[in-house]
This record gives structure tokens, sequence and C-alpha cells, in this order.
């Protein structure tokens, strides 16, 4: 227990004796006088002396020295001495006799003593009597003892412990500060603001790429503190009634005060918010400030800051100062250094310390460590162990692999429990397989669950059965949500969607001004850019009916050479009009010989017109067989001139 005197009274006599670490500096021989100075007062009988020259041999720790003076002082009624006796008989084990000391100095109006007695009271269980004694303390504006009631009553879950936590840190209490800042946060979660910590309990997870079958996340699970920091208050933000600002805000302040005066743990948080509101050079001072004085989880914040500045090299090295100091997550981040390095030996030595650190990131990330390196057996070993700890994308990665393996009926109940705890891939997933048996009321639940969380594919699924059913509204909803996310897929049905609702508009000829491009020409377009060949054909034909001939061109030629047949007898259809007709039928082969009926016929026709008649018979056959009814038709009439003509 710290020294202390009545500070309210005795700092100007000089009887307040200072917590270590917080005395004055003098230099020996100013004390060797002052000592002298007081020890001649002392033996003349001055009991402030006594007090004074007690309470300085005290905090230089001759408690023999200092015993003698403090009990002359006590007995002469000094109520620092008093406290301070009580301070030295704690020291040397006599809690109890301490404790009547503190009580006569408290009784006398001392507010250290009121507080050493009241923790006194708390060590022994006493929590009615330590509560009288720090409130009596706290009331009479000791920092220390206001604190300390704030703890015992936060303790309790007492709603007053907010009230006395505010005052010490107010008047300087950097522990009291930083509590009070965690309680707002936590208020701010509760009111409808972000998520607890500020990013500080760095947690990974890798969202998976939804498709067309079961998919999961591949990357090694290490994220920087900013990608869960709660977020800067927005102006809709609950605000405190007695402050005028958001809790947030609030707590901010409070973390920034505790900071300053060296808290480690509140650098941290101070610096996860300024790293999530975009001010990075400031939350890199303060999470180095953290750092060099021993928090591992600044360190590797700051770790990921640097990588996130391309200074991979200076990331390493914090990073490994904090996996030193049992940071698991920095661990992680090494292991996925040195994986993406192609070290993989180094990275599983790290991703095995993550997991001794008591990181299970660190099993999920061996497993996918395995799983590249097709050790399969391995790799469910470790999902197996990530996915019984909880780790919801492990559970999801051990359902993709089992059933890989065949073993569908031991993937499902691992896809569940992963959708149960959030794993949006595993609800996707889940959907794919119930789709796969034809249980599309189940699929459909699936798909909307991981729609509501985000996922893109999955919103394509639910705008697709929408559409199937007939609910256009809640489809084009879904598809403009999967469309906005990135799926092209989403964005041509969606085009689809609108383009039926268009009034017709008139035909134009070729050269004529074209006309404002529509909202659903717009997300053609958007599919098209994305490589989507249906939309890059419809592009061209909404191009071409505008008129506009070498935009068209341009989209049914980009569409022919990724393997689209309608591109390529779309392009060759504008060739022949411009007169290109050589060019035309090398497109119309390559569509014909996609399947494409109509390319045929045209083929046929172009051979019969340059008299290679058994070459445009050959062609019309094959028009015959690929259709539609009508092409059939036509082709099968052709053929049959064409061969009644080289039979003549």
């Amino acid at each position: 227990m710290d020294v202390m005197g009545d500070k309210a009274t005795l700092f100007e006599t000089g009887r307040f004796v200072q917590p270590a670490g917080q005395e004055e500096t003098r230099d020996e021989t100013g004390e060797a006088v002052e000592e002298a100075r007081q020890r001649l007062a002392a033996e003349a009988g001055d009991v402030e002396a006594m007090s004074v020259l007690g309470a300085m041999l005290l905090r230089r720790g001759d408690l023999d020295g200092a015993e003698p003076h403090l009990r002359a002082a006590t007995a002469e009624g000094d109520r620092a001495a008093a406290n301070n006796l009580g301070v030295l008989l704690h020291q040397r084990g006599y809690a109890d006799e301490a404790a009547g000391w503190w009580r006569i100095a408290a009784v006398a109006g001392s507010a250290a003593a009121a507080h050493a007695l009241g923790r006194h009271h708390r060590e022994r269980g006493d929590e009615p009597a330590a509560e009288y004694w720090l409130r009596q303390s706290a009331e009479q504006g000791h920092v220390l003892g206001a604190y300390a009631l704030a703890d015992l009553l936060e303790h309790r879950g007492d709603g007053g412990a907010e009230q006395w936590m505010r005052v010490a840190a107010e008047r300087g209490h950097r522990e009291a500060a930083y509590r009070l800042a965690r309680t707002l946060d936590r208020r701010g979660v509760r009111e409808g603001g972000a998520r607890a910590d500020n990013g500080v309990v760095i947690t990974g997870g890798s969202g998976g790429k939804g498709g067309g079958a079961a998919a999961t996340g591949a990357a090694p699970v290490a994220s920087g503190a900013a990608s869960h920091a709660s977020a800067a208050p927005s102006s809709g933000a609950p605000r405190d009634a007695s402050t005028g600002v958001s809790p947030e805000a609030e707590a901010e302040q409070w973390y920034r005060q505790a900071a300053a005066r060296g808290h480690r743990r509140a650098a941290l948080h101070l610096g996860a918010i300024l790293e999530k509101r975009g001010e990075l050079k400031e939350a890199g001072r303060w999470y180095l400030t953290s750092a060099k004085d021993g928090e591992p989880r600044a360190a590797c914040a700051l770790g990921f800051l640097l990588r996130d500045a391309g200074d991979e090299e200076s990331a390493a090295v914090w990073w490994l100062r904090a996996a030193q100091d049992g940071d698991g997550n920095a661990a992680n981040a090494l292991g996925a250094l040195h994986a993406e390095r192609g070290e993989t030996q180094t990275a599983e030595r790290w991703y095995r310390a993550a997991l001794d650190a008591g990181d299970v990131n660190g099993a999920y990330n061996l497993g996918l460590l395995c799983a590249e390196q097709r050790r399969i057996a391995q790799a469910e070993q470790w999902y197996r162990r990530a996915a019984y700890a909880g780790h919801r994308e492990a559970a999801n990665a051990l359902a993709i692999l089992l059933l890989q393996g065949g073993d569908e009926s031991g993937a499902e109940p691992w896809f569940s429990k992963a959708a149960e705890v959030g794993s949006v891939d595993a609800a996707f997933n889940l959907g794919i397989l119930h789709a796969k048996r034809g249980e599309d009321a189940a699929a459909l639940r699936w798909y909307e669950r991981a729609a509501a969380a985000g996922h893109v594919e999955a919103a394509l699924q639910v705008g697709m059965a929408r559409l199937r059913d007939g609910d256009e509204r809640e489809a084009e909803r879904h598809l403009r949500c999967a469309a906005g996310g990135g799926s092209a897929e989403a964005a041509y049905r969606l085009a689809a969607v609108l383009d039926a609702r268009r009034p017709p508009v008139s035909p134009h000829e070729l050269g004529e001004p074209s006309h404002e491009k529509s909202e659903c020409e717009e997300w053609y377009e958007r599919a098209a850019t994305q490589g989507h060949r249906r939309a890059q054909v419809r592009v061209g034909m909404l191009a071409a009916a505008r008129g506009d001939v070498v935009e068209a061109a341009r989209w049914y030629r980009e569409a022919a050479e990724a393997g689209s047949r309608n591109g390529a007898f779309n392009l060759g259809l504008l060739l022949a009009r411009e007169g290109s007709e050589p060019e035309a039928a090398v497109w119309w082969t390559r569509a014909a010989d996609a399947g494409h009926g109509r390319a045929a016929l045209r083929l046929a026709l172009v051979y019969a017109r340059r008299g290679e008649l058994a070459e445009g018979q050959r062609w019309a056959d094959r028009a015959v067989s690929l259709g539609p009814g009508e092409v059939a038709e036509r082709a099968a009439r052709l053929r049959d001139a064409l061969r009644e003509e080289l039979s003549a």
C-alpha cells in the first residue's frame, strides 16, 4: 500500500507523503539538510517536525527510524502521523493494528486514512464497512477514495459507480478515466452504436466467395484493429443528457486523457478509434506509445498499419515483438506473411504458436495451409479442432472438405452449426445443398438468410427464385443488391426485368442520332464490362438499335471472342450489312460450329449465291438439324432446291 497523507490539508505543510514515482525531485544535499533541520526541530518537541521526519524516513524505507517519530507525533494528535503509522504497520504485516490507527486518523478527518481503512475492510470481505469509509474519503475529495468507491460499487452492479468513476477521472486518475471510457463504450453499443472494444479484441474472419458450388474463405485469418473498430459518432448517435455528447465521443475524450497520462490500454483503444476514422498517422502514434509500454495488442495493430502502408518489413518486426509477448493474432499475421512468401514450415510454426497462445484462428489457418498442400487428413484434423472451439469459418471449411469427399450427411451438420453462429458462407452453402436435392423452400430460406447478411450470390439466387414465383418487386430488390455487390449475372437479370417494362422504342436507321441510355442499358453495360457474354450481346443490340454501329460491333466482337455464338452471329449480320460478307462468313462459321442454326442457314445462302452448291447443301443440312423450327423449314427447302440443282 502506498504511503498516504492527508492530501487536502497536508500538502502545503510537507506532511503529505507522495506515492512512489510522484515525489518532487530534490538533490541529495537538499534532502539531507532538510532532514537534519526536521530532526533538530523534532528533538526540540515540534510535533509537526516529528510527523514530517517520520514521513521522510518512511518514504525512504527506514521503518525502524520512522516508527518512533510517527508514534510520538500520533500521541500528540497529529492525524497525518496516525495515517502514516498505519501505513508503516501495514508494511510490517500488522494489518489489524494499522487499521486501528487509520480509524483514529479517519475519525479525525483524514481522507487518505479513510481510503486506506475502506480498502482494508474490502480486503477482508466487509463490504458495508468498506463502502462507509470509502464514501467518507471520496466525499472529502480524495481521488483514490473516489476510484476505490466506484470500483466497489461497480463490482456490486450499483448504478452509482459511474458517478464516482467520473469524479476520480475528472481529478486525474488515469485508470478511472480508462474504465469510464469502457463504460461509455458499452453504453454506446447498447444504444445502437458500433461494437464494443473499438476493435482491439482482434479476431479474424475471412468471407468466402459465393458461387455456383460450395465456397469457403481461403485467406489466413489475421486482421488489423481497424477492420472491427467502432465508427466515429454520427450526427444521429444517442446523446448523454448531462454532457451533451454521444457516449462514443465522450469515451474517446476519456481514452485520450488516460492515454496522455501513460495508460497503455487507453492508448490502444484510442488508436483503434482514430484508425477507424481514417486518422492513421495519429492512430499510429498512439499504437506506438502503447506498444513501447509493453501492450502486445498495440504492437500487433501497429504492424497491420505498417503493412497496409506498404512497409511489410517493419510490420513483421512489430508482429514478432507482439507474438513473443503472447499475442496470437500477431503470430497468425506472421504465419500468413511467411505463407505468402512460400515459407510454409515457418508459417506452420507461427500458426502453432498462435494456437498455443489461445488463438483458435491458428488451428483454422493450419487447416488452410494443409489443404493448400493437399494434406487433406491433417487439414480435416485442424478444421475440426477449430470448429469444436466455435470457429464458424472452420466449421464451414470442414463441411466443404467432407462434401468434397462425398460425405454429404457429415457435411450438413457442420454447415448448419457454422450458419447458426453467423457464417454467411455456410448459410449460402446450405442453400446450395438443399437446392441440389430439389428442396427449394429450404434452399430459399438459407439463401435469404445469407442475402440479408450481404452475400451477393445468395441475393442473386433469391432474386431468381422470386422471379420464378412472379414476385417481380421482391426480385428486383434482391437483384439490385446483388448487382450493386458486383454480380454480373444479377446486373444482367435486373436489366432484363427493367427492359421488359420499357415501352416500345421506334426503330432507328443506321446513322441516326442515338437516344439517351436507359437504366436497363446501364445495367446491361455494367454486366457487359464484367465479361457477361449475353449482356455484351444485348448491349450490342441496343447500340445497333440506336444506330451506333461501331459500338454495336465492339460489343458483338467482345462477346464472340469470349465464345458467344449469338455474338458471333450478330457480328456477322453487322459486317454483312456493311458489305464485309467474307468476314461475316468467318463469324457465322464460328457461330454455326457452336450450334447456332441461323448462322448455319446464313452460310448455306452465302455458299449457294457463290455457286458452291455442295457446301451450301452441307450447311443447309446442318441448319435443319440445329433448328429452331422456322429455320429448319427454310433450311430444308433450300437444301432440297440445292439437291435438285446438283442432280439436274
